[in-house]
């Protein structure tokens, strides 16, 4: 993982500013810092009045939140206030509505929390104070937060693009499967698992066309020129008579970063530093053809990739998910084993599941993640293990 994070790391592009709706499921690239106080300025934090010195008070007018309040200039006095305004100068309390009463005279009595009614400037934070560091995901909280702080865009890491080559003259890319031939699997996938992983598609997935050597060089030629900063190929990572993309990345005098992998589904996965004509490279992951192995492919090289690549830490060193099984996983003797699991919302355990042969999916479609089981062990039911998860939308359940 941390040699494709380091791939990707290399890479970083400069900053750009995006206005903040444009900004989220991005990465902060500059600390968030505040320019003012917040609150900017003391806010009623009732409806009620504020008043000056010992009652009962004489109204001197009425403070609405985003108006200017008058301060108020002699014992006696006071104004009614309404939640979110800003508290005038010489205010000793705020009485709540509730709790006051307007006399015949047109005066108001009452008694104040022995706790002031406002916020003071700086309570949430002051001005200066970093609240989030570089690295940091965009989310709407984190939108709204630097809205309240007085920023119209924030410098974000922009995306990489992301193409998507399908290769294998067996696939078919419509109709039933038949006749040796099977449905292309991994083209309608893999955009979605490249944008959850931070990546944006923007150009059409190539259909299975001529498995050729010639084929993969243009291929993989025409989607970096393009613009494409990351390349996924599926199929043809082994050394095969017919497996044609190491040939491929030869004659574009690529440099493996990764070779492969010693992990069970997955083994035969790749990711290669490619030289662009005009200066410069990109990335290109060389996925396995059977559908879960390229999955496991991409959340194991791909997704530490993309994150060096937005600026966020290595994964390596952040502290795995972990989860307790309810069933034994077996190893795969001197291989990691990546076990498909899904977690029982009964009990809460993680259970492997069936039909998770690497080149079947209806495990992969329920799975929350793959259960990490080291080389040269198994685990039992009720240990826990690191957890590889998929990744996920918000609101998406595993």
């Amino acid at each position: 993982m941390t040699a494709a994070w380091a791939a990707g790391r290399a890479l970083t592009p400069a900053p750009v500013q995006a206005g903040l709706p444009a900004a989220d499921g991005r990465v902060l690239a500059e600390p968030l810092v505040t320019q003012t106080d917040l609150p900017a300025f003391p806010t009623s934090s009732v409806d009620g009045w504020a008043v000056r010195g010992p009652g009962p008070w004489r109204i001197t007018g009425q403070i609405l939140a985003g108006s200017q309040a008058a301060p108020l200039t002699a014992d006696g006095e006071c104004a009614e206030i309404a939640t979110g305004a800003m508290v005038p100068t010489g205010t000793t309390a705020i009485v709540r509505v509730e709790h006051a009463t307007v006399g015949a005279d047109g005066r108001v009595s009452g008694e104040p929390r022995e706790r002031p009614e406002w916020r003071l400037p700086g309570e949430e934070a002051h001005a200066g104070e970093e609240l989030f560091p570089a690295g940091t995901p965009v989310t709407p909280g984190l939108l709204g937060l630097a809205a309240s702080c007085g920023y119209e865009s924030l410098a974000v890491r922009p995306a990489p693009r992301a193409a998507v080559l399908i290769f294998g003259d067996e696939l078919l890319s419509s109709g039933l499967p038949g006749d040796g031939r099977v449905r292309d699997a991994l083209g309608p996938q893999l955009p979605g698992w490249l944008s959850r992983l931070g990546a944006t598609v923007d150009r059409p997935v190539t259909e299975p066309g001529v498995d050729t050597l010639a084929a993969h060089v243009e291929a993989i030629s025409e989607a970096f020129a393009a613009g494409a900063d990351l390349v996924c190929t599926t199929g043809g990572t082994m050394h095969g008579p017919v497996d044609h993309l190491h040939p491929a990345l030869a004659e574009l005098g690529a440099e493996y970063i990764i070779g492969a992998v010693r992990v069970r589904p997955g083994f035969p996965m790749l990711l290669a530093r490619v030289p662009l004509p005009g200066g410069g490279s990109g990335l290109l992951a060389g996925l396995p053809g059977n559908p879960q192995s390229a999955v496991v492919a991409l959340v194991s090289l791909v997704a530490p990739a993309l994150a060096g690549w937005a600026g966020r830490g290595d994964p390596a060193h952040q502290p795995a998910p972990r989860v307790r099984l309810g069933a034994p996983v077996p190893g795969r003797g001197g291989d990691t084993h990546l076990a498909l699991v899904h977690r029982d919302p009964a009990d809460g355990l993680a259970y492997p599941l069936p039909h998770a042969g690497s080149a079947m999916l209806r495990g992969l479609a329920r799975a929350a993640g793959f259960a990490v089981i080291a080389p040269e062990t198994s685990a039992a039911a009720g240990d826990e293990v690191p957890l590889l998860p998929l990744p996920l939308l918000p609101g998406e359940v595993g």
